[in-house]
């Protein structure tokens, strides 16, 4: 399959307080940035990576790696209120105004996010590619827990047409792991969204998608399972929809 307009678009701000220089900072041996940066270069389907960031050392870090970091984001689009949406929003914007780099697909992943299958994100392209009336592909982990939410002042469980029974025999749920692998339509992105009406999902069963690194806790513990579990792999499994 050629390669068409899919750019992958990693966001990495430099402010975090959560865990700071979090983007440069190692894990295993190797830095979080490239965590994302080199699944998406590895990638037969991606025809461009490129890191959006506000930080002139996360950009440089992004360059040696061999992603492109054109241009730096604005503070306002970089602080703790900014969100993904408008970060991705702005860089596909950029690519069409500066570049005239029209991109068809984006592809989107995060460096806190370190389990991720590279083929998942050939299999996220081609899935959009393949149908089109696909918004947008992305991996969900396959579970069987029950989700509650608050809904005035009453605790209302989520998907309640499902029964109790044992995990072998119930319907499972699958929670959205956009950060690990996402391809959307280029213009959903261009209008600020992530997500589209109309998707599809890579299942998993391979828990380590949850595990998002964002303290230092989150490093020690994805950097023990990286150690010392590492031929663990989770199985991409085929689409439910």
């Amino acid at each position: 399959m050629s390669k068409r307009r899919v750019v992958a678009i990693i966001p990495a701000r430099g402010g975090s307080k959560g865990l700071p220089g979090k983007h440069l900072r190692l894990l295993a041996g190797k830095s979080l940035l490239a965590y994302a940066v080199e699944p998406a270069l590895a990638s037969s389907l991606v025809d461009r990576v490129i890191v959006t960031t506000d930080a002139d050392d996360i950009a440089a870090a992004a360059r040696a790696l061999g992603a492109e970091a054109p241009f730096l984001r604005p503070a306002t689009l970089a602080d703790d209120q900014a969100t993904t949406e408008a970060a991705l929003q702005h860089a596909v914007r950029w690519l069409d105004d500066h570049e005239g780099y029209h991109a068809e697909i984006v592809v989107f992943l995060t460096c806190t996010a370190v389990f991720r299958q590279p083929a998942w994100i050939d299999e996220a392209v081609s899935r959009l590619l393949a149908d089109p009336a696909l918004d947008t592909v992305f991996v969900g982990l396959r579970t069987h827990k029950n989700y509650w939410r608050a809904v005035d002042g009453r605790y209302v469980r989520l998907a309640a047409d499902i029964p109790y029974g044992s995990r072998q025999h119930r319907e499972p749920l699958y929670r959205e792991e956009t950060p690990t692998a996402c391809a959307t339509r280029a213009d959903l992105v261009r209008a600020g969204r992530r997500v589209g009406p109309n998707v599809d999902i890579i299942a998993t069963d391979d828990d380590r998608v949850m595990l998002d690194v964002h303290s230092d806790f989150d490093l020690w513990l994805a950097e023990k399972v990286l150690v010392e579990w590492p031929a663990h792999q989770g199985t991409a499994q085929g689409s439910d929809r």
